[in-house]
């Protein structure tokens, strides 16, 4: 049976965001508790992803939660707080590479350096419909894990978290024109792994 809390949660996840924000704001002392208990996976799998270091991933997830609840009276409920949170741990970690000087492109960002003879075409920054359907979830993710760094650091911010291509090349210093190279290079890469027999990309 679920509660009426969780009904309410289940049926308007908005008016449950601002009612748990309320209560953080009042300072009800379970109530930021709540938030971390419902996020923290998630944000931790964010801050990982960037970082690929589980210790620096639980630093940047306590950070996150920090700046968050420094923030809270900023979120105004325009998208669901698993999605501002979400944000902020991105950007908790791409602040956090700028600061240590970590780039994530350890190779050329030019065209004609696309490895294993990729072909780069001029048709960068569309929705790859191949990819978006693939099957496969959890086949997708190992392949996305075994990606060139950078490449996988383009994917993640583009494809996964909905950074657009001016934003990410502010974060990693690079051009507007390598971002969209590297973005498809990416998808490249991830179709031919996910055609390929599972042992390829097995864990």
């Amino acid at each position: 049976m679920f509660k009426a809390s969780q009904i309410t949660s289940i049926a308007d996840p908005h008016r449950h965001d601002q009612k748990l924000v309320a209560r953080v704001l009042d300072n009800e002392p379970e109530a930021f508790g709540e938030v971390y208990d419902r996020h923290a996976a998630r944000v931790f799998n964010i801050c990982y992803g960037m970082v690929r270091d589980a210790t620096l991933a639980e630093d940047l997830t306590q950070d996150t939660f920090l700046q968050a609840f420094r923030k809270m009276s900023s979120f105004r409920g325009d998208s669901l707080l698993s999605t501002w949170l979400h944000r902020i741990a991105v950007n908790t970690s791409l602040m956090f590479l700028r600061r240590e000087k970590i780039r994530p492109f350890e190779y050329s960002l030019n065209d004609a350096d696309a490895e294993d003879g990729d072909r780069v075409e001029r048709l960068v920054g569309r929705d790859d419909t191949e990819l978006c359907g693939a099957p496969d979830r959890v086949t997708l993710q190992r392949a996305v894990s075994l990606l060139p760094e950078g490449y996988r650091m383009i994917f993640m911010l583009h494809d996964v978290h909905g950074y657009e291509h001016h934003e990410i090349a502010e974060f990693l210093g690079c051009t507007v024109g390598n971002t969209k190279s590297q973005l498809h290079k990416a998808r490249l890469k991830l179709r031919s792994m996910i055609r390929k027999p599972c042992e390829r990309i097995a864990a």
